[in-house]
């Protein structure tokens, strides 16, 4: 894919995730900071610990993925590296699973790996499309939120971390 148009993919799918920002379900308290946010009071799996209430202030990366998709696997160690290198500044990374087996499969996969980030099991009002995130229409599937929880830059598939690593560097050096 030439850098234009996949430019203009995440330009596409991010308009795409911001069109639909209206979309949540009521989970987590009133309070609990905007829809994105509020989306990802979630529960979760595996030994990192898991407060939605510590995301509000941080850019927040969420990532979108099922253990039987590939390109979701090969994904996980550029998550866990943005993790190990930006999460001092203020950066985190929150794994969304789409599997349906309500964490029968994900729960120990994330227990084997022990990923240094959490791992949410989706329910079926996420998978449904019924979020802030809208329907999720591939895996991976990455949102980028800034630190007020606004979507401001979204990829599907698998990205590089450069560019990535880039749009999270702008994001943690803004107030």
């Amino acid at each position: 894919m030439s850098p234009v148009r996949g430019r203009a993919l995440v330009c596409a799918v991010a308009l795409g995730v911001l069109s639909l920002s209206g979309c949540h379900r009521n989970s987590g308290p009133v309070d609990a900071g905007p829809a994105f946010l509020r989306a990802l009071w979630l529960p979760s799996v595996g030994p990192t610990r898991y407060d939605p209430r510590q995301l509000p202030g941080k850019v927040v990366l969420v990532s979108f993925l099922a253990t039987w998709c590939f390109p979701c696997l090969a994904d996980l160690p550029t998550l866990e590296q943005l993790q190990k290198t930006y999460g001092p500044q203020g950066f985190q990374v929150v794994a969304v699973g789409m599997d349906i087996d309500e964490g029968r499969v994900l729960g120990p996969f994330a227990d084997h790996y022990a990923f240094p980030f959490p791992v949410l099991l989706s329910d079926e009002h996420m998978r449904a499309g019924q979020s802030a995130f809208g329907r999720i229409r591939g895996l991976p599937s990455t949102v980028l939120l800034d630190k007020r929880g606004r979507a401001v830059a979204a990829w599907q598939g698998v990205e590089g971390q450069s560019d990535v690593a880039k749009a999270i560097e702008k994001l943690l050096k803004e107030d």
